[in-house]
């Protein structure tokens, strides 16, 4: 690596002066999205997508020095021209585009290819050297529409209207997408943990249309939620949070559902794959229509993803130890 290189502190351009998605503090920090694993508080200066003013002022605090850019709007910093465009993955998510001379380097963060109501599609940019996610890097891994999967999520709920129907998702992102698919098939509202009203309320004030929610919070302590579907983090589960809502049947959205298996070890009853991340067959195709002739993984099955792409499609590709971590509970 020349253009960016990885240091202790994250990935670096010494050309520009700036890091992106570092994991220490830095003087210049480039953000590809909110996400706790790619956004961290500390740093002097931060640039990120004016959409995602909101969720990273929340997670890192009001008083941030944060400049916001529009979606292929070019800034210059040192000797490098930078630029961010849509990864589709979460509200504000982009790559980041740098340019020096004649070479171009894109660093993708966390991206997916599948339709979502509640960000900006994934744009393809044309690059010399790609850096790439892989979690869910393994050919298993194939999404349906989400439309498809929030028809499953909706009948699921509507199968028992005697008991609540608690859904656990993460709470940036992949709750706001249900809500945002949800509201092709009811207007019934949905209740909604807290940590999933404070960052749906940030989707709304940017004119994300969802359906109606509900803080459960905000209902009589001997409201019983029959019929009732509640979105609540995965942290929420098994807590004394759920006392409040008697015998419910629970499922869990994420892509590590389409592991056989995982529902049952994590204790719920029904599994729904949605990923916010893109899957095999979207990876490949992503990296393919990129043009780069250099690619680096990066967190989750680079091993797996760097050899098929070397051998079978004959890119040049390795793994890139980062601490990126992918989806968790944030």
């Amino acid at each position: 690596m020349t253009l960016i290189t990885v240091r202790p502190e994250g990935l670096y351009c010494e050309a520009g002066e700036f890091f992106v998605d570092p994991w220490q503090p830095v003087d210049t920090a480039l953000i590809t999205h909110a996400h706790a694993d790619h956004a961290r508080a500390g740093s002097s200066h931060y640039i990120a997508t004016q959409v995602s003013q909101g969720v990273l002022t929340k997670r890192l605090g009001a008083t941030i020095q944060l400049q916001g850019v529009e979606y292929g709007e070019k800034i210059k910093l040192g000797n490098t021209w930078v630029s961010f465009h849509s990864a589709g993955h979460v509200l504000g998510s982009a790559q980041i585009r740098v340019e020096h001379g004649d070479e171009v380097w894109v660093v993708s963060g966390d991206y997916k290819r599948g339709d979502d109501p509640t960000c900006e599609p994934f744009e393809v940019v044309p690059c010399d050297r790609f850096i790439s996610e892989a979690t869910f890097g393994l050919p298993i891994y194939h999404w349906e529409p989400g439309s498809t999967t929030a028809q499953e999520i909706y009948h699921w709920w509507q199968s028992d209207l005697e008991r609540p129907s608690l859904l656990f998702c993460y709470s940036f992102g992949k709750a706001q997408r249900i809500l945002g698919e949800l509201q092709k098939l009811t207007d019934k509202p949905v209740y909604v943990h807290g940590a999933v009203h404070v960052l749906t309320e940030l989707y709304r004030q940017v004119g994300i249309p969802m359906i109606a929610t509900v803080p459960a919070s905000e209902m009589p302590r001997d409201y019983k939620f029959k019929g009732d579907l509640v979105l609540a983090p995965p942290s929420a589960h098994r807590s004394s949070w759920m006392k409040r809502f008697p015998l419910p049947q629970t499922g869990f959205a994420s892509g590590w559902m389409a592991v056989r298996g995982a529902r049952r070890r994590q204790g719920y009853e029904r599994g729904f794959v949605l990923s916010d991340h893109a899957d095999w067959q979207s990876l490949v195709t992503t990296v393919q229509q990129t043009g780069a002739k250099t690619v680096y993984v990066t967190h989750g099955q680079t091993d797996v993803l760097s050899r098929y792409l070397t051998e079978t499609c004959g890119i040049n590709a390795m793994p890139l130890k980062t601490l990126f971590e992918g989806e968790s509970d944030i």
